[in-house]
C-alpha cells in the first residue's frame, strides 16, 4: 500500500521502499536501515521504512516510484539514456582521488544549485543524491596498454561510461550489474566497467580477475533517491520537516559513506581471491587523459541546451568538492550496518 490509501489515517504511516540490488549490496544493508533509522526517531515513530526487493529492474525503478507502485527508491542515471544528461556531472574522470561521501555532498549542492530546475527527475521528489567510487576496468586477462583493449566487449552500464568505453575503442555491453556475473561466465564479455565495490558484491572478483585501475577512476556514476510526489503530499507538514532535516545533503552524505566502506571490502574480497590490481605506465595515463579531454566541454555543452551554465555548475562542484574536504564526515557510530 502507498502513502496515498493511508492519507489521513492516524496510524503511523510505512514508507514501502523499492530496491533493486542483492540483500548484501551496501544500500540495502547500510543505507536504508540507517536512513530508516533517522526517519523514525525524526518523527517519533510515526513514519517508518519497510525495504522491498525485486519489485522490478534498475531501469524501471523510476517508473514505479511516479506511478506509485512504491513510495522510494534509489536510481543509477546511467542505466536511463536519454532521459539524464545533467547527472553526468559528478561522473566525468577527474584524474584526482577524493571521497564518494565528499562528492555525494559537493553533488547534493550542485543539484540544488544548479541542475534541479532543468526538471530531468519530473514526476519523483529528489530527496538525496550519490556518487559512486573510482570505476575500473575488470577483465579476464591482464593488459599491458590500453591498445591491448581494443575490441573487448565490456559490460557498460550508460552515462559517462558509455562514452569512456567509445574513447577506448571497446565494444560496450549493457548490462545491469546483478547480470555482470553470469555474462562473465559464460563467455558473453571479457570484461566489466564497474565499481570496486563490485568485486564483492556482484561477485566480479570470482570470474574477472584483473583489475585495471586510472588514477581518481575512469569514471564516476550518478545516482538519486526519490519519493513519489503524492506520497510526500500525503505526509503531515511536521513530518515533511522531519524527514527533511535527515534526508538532502545527510542522505547524500550518508550515500556516500556507504560507497566508501563498500569498495573498501570489494578490494579486500579480491586480494583474499588472489586477483591482480593493474596499474598502467604513466604515458597510458596521459593517454587515456588526452581521450577524455573533451567530455567536460561536451556536458558543458549538452548542459547549456537544456537552460544550464555547465561551466559555472561544473566550477561550482569542484569548489564544494574542495570545501566538503574540510568538514566532519560520518563514521561508523553514526550508521546502522546490517552486514556486520
Amino acid at each position: 500500500m502507498t502513502l496515498g490509501a493511508l492519507q489521513g489515517a492516524a496510524a503511523a504511516t510505512e514508507l514501502q521502499v523499492s530496491t533493486w540490488a542483492g540483500p548484501n549490496h551496501g544500500v540495502n544493508t547500510i543505507v536504508w536501515p540507517t536512513w530508516g533509522s533517522w526517519v523514525e526517531e525524526a518523527t517519533e515513530g510515526r513514519v517508518t521504512v519497510n525495504v522491498i526487493h525485486d519489485l522490478g529492474p534498475p531501469d524501471a525503478q523510476m517508473e514505479l516510484v511516479a506511478d506509485g507502485v512504491a513510495d522510494a527508491t534509489w536510481l543509477f542515471h546511467g542505466l536511463m539514456p536519454g532521459r539524464f544528461e545533467l547527472t553526468k556531472l559528478p561522473e566525468l574522470p577527474s584524474f584526482e582521488d577524493f571521497s564518494s561521501e565528499d562528492a555525494s555532498v559537493a553533488y547534493w549542492r550542485a543539484h540544488n544549485e544548479y541542475l534541479a530546475e532543468a526538471g530531468e527527475h519530473r514526476s519523483v521528489e529528489v530527496i538525496g543524491v550519490g556518487v559512486h567510487g573510482p570505476g575500473a576496468l575488470y577483465l579476464n586477462e591482464s593488459i599491458d596498454s590500453l591498445n591491448d583493449l581494443d575490441g573487448k566487449r565490456v559490460r557498460i552500464g550508460g552515462g559517462i561510461m558509455a562514452d569512456i568505453s567509445n574513447a577506448l575503442e571497446l565494444t560496450g555491453v549493457a548490462l545491469p550489474p546483478a547480470s555482470t556475473y553470469e555474462a562473465a561466465t559464460q563467455g558473453v564479455i571479457d570484461g566489466a566497467m564497474l565499481t570496486l565495490e563490485g568485486l564483492k558484491s556482484f561477485r566480479l572478483a570470482e570470474v574477472l580477475p584483473y583489475t585495471v585501475q586510472m588514477p581518481g577512476g575512469f569514471y564516476r556514476g550518478s545516482f538519486s533517491l526519490v519519493i513519489n510526489p503524492d506520497t510526500w503530499a500525503s505526509l503531515s507538514k511536521e513530518d515533511r520537516a522531519a524527514i527533511e532535516e535527515v534526508s538532502g545533503e545527510r542522505l547524500s552524505r550518508l550515500f556516500g559513506y556507504m560507497m566508501d566502506v563498500v569498495d573498501e571490502r570489494g578490494i579486500e574480497f579480491a586480494e583474499e581471491q588472489g586477483n591482480t590490481f593493474i596499474e598502467l605506465p604513466a604515458e597510458e595515463v596521459e593517454r587515456f587523459q588526452q581521450m577524455a579531454a573533451d567530455l567536460p566541454g561536451q556536458w558543458e555543452s549538452e548542459a547549456s541546451k537544456r537552460d544550464v551554465d555547465g561551466e559555472a555548475a561544473r566550477a561550482f562542484f569542484l569548489e564544494q568538492l574542495e570545501a566538503v574536504g574540510d568538514e566532519e564526515g560520518l563514521s561508523a557510530d553514526d550508521v546502522v550496518d546490517q552486514s556486520t
